[in-house]
Order: structure tokens, then sequence, then C-alpha cells
């Protein structure tokens, strides 16, 4: 953690620790009391995760559903405040348990203190998601 990083590069260093599949370092970023937004989260999914841990528990198991291979496209973007950042970005690969192509574009909205996350808010496409999961089912629950 450098307290002095702005928002823009955490969110880069959150994006690499992602694709790098590493789900403990991610949450490793974020503040204790982090509060992750998923406004268009489908119905089963949850929309507001509050606390590291349980924002962990959340995303722990999501490389053994979703395999992200690359991530085509990245834009972040910087703010007038340097605690608060915008990302558009996308993904590409496959649902595991079915082999569907996994192709997702999201915008995220960072705002950090003290060197570390604590507002992470996400939209994307739940119909997407739907489909490309059909059969298969993400609710970071492992199961």
């Amino acid at each position: 953690m450098n307290i002095d990083e702005t928002a823009v590069e955490l969110i880069r260093k959150s994006i690499d620790t992602f694709l790098a599949k590493d789900m403990k370092g991610w949450s490793e970023l974020c503040d204790e009391k982090v509060v992750a937004e998923f406004p268009f989260a489908p119905e089963g999914s949850p929309a507001r995760i509050e606390g590291r841990t349980a924002l962990y528990e959340y995303l722990r198991n999501y490389p053994n559903f979703i395999d992200v291979r690359k991530i085509p496209t990245l834009r972040i973007y910087s703010t007038d405040d340097p605690n608060v950042g915008i990302a558009e970005w996308s993904v590409s690969g496959t649902v595991i348990g079915n082999g569907n192509p996994y192709e997702m574009g999201y915008a995220t909205f960072v705002t950090i203190q003290n060197g570390l996350i604590v507002n992470y808010r996400e939209y994307w496409n739940p119909i997407a998601f739907l489909k490309a999961m059909s059969g298969s089912r993400f609710d970071g629950s492992g199961d």
C-alpha cells in the first residue's frame, strides 16, 4: 500500500491484480470498511457488500467460475479529486462451468482514502452476465 497513490494508480493496480486472479490481493487493496456497490446486479446477486472480509468472501471463488484471460479495453480517468477515479474496461474469457464466452464491459467508480479503496461502484450488464452464465451460477458462495 502506498498512501500517496492516487485513485487512478490504485485502479490500475486493482485491475492488474484481478487479471492475475489474485482475489486475496485484490481485497487487500480495500479498506477494512470498504463498501462495494453493484447497482445492476441481477436477482440473487448482492447489490451491496460491506467490509473487506465480506468482499473477499464474495470474490474468492470468482476465478473458479469465470476464467478472465485478457482485458481488451481499459481507460482510466482522473477527476478533480485525486481520491476519485473512473475506469471503463472490458474483460474477455470463458465461463468455466459451461464453456460460454464471457465478454463484459464495466464502468467502475473508485474512491480511495489513505491509499486504500473505500468505495467501489461497478456498473455492468446483468442480461449479458446471465446469458453467459446460463446453467452456471456465481453468487460468491462457492457452491
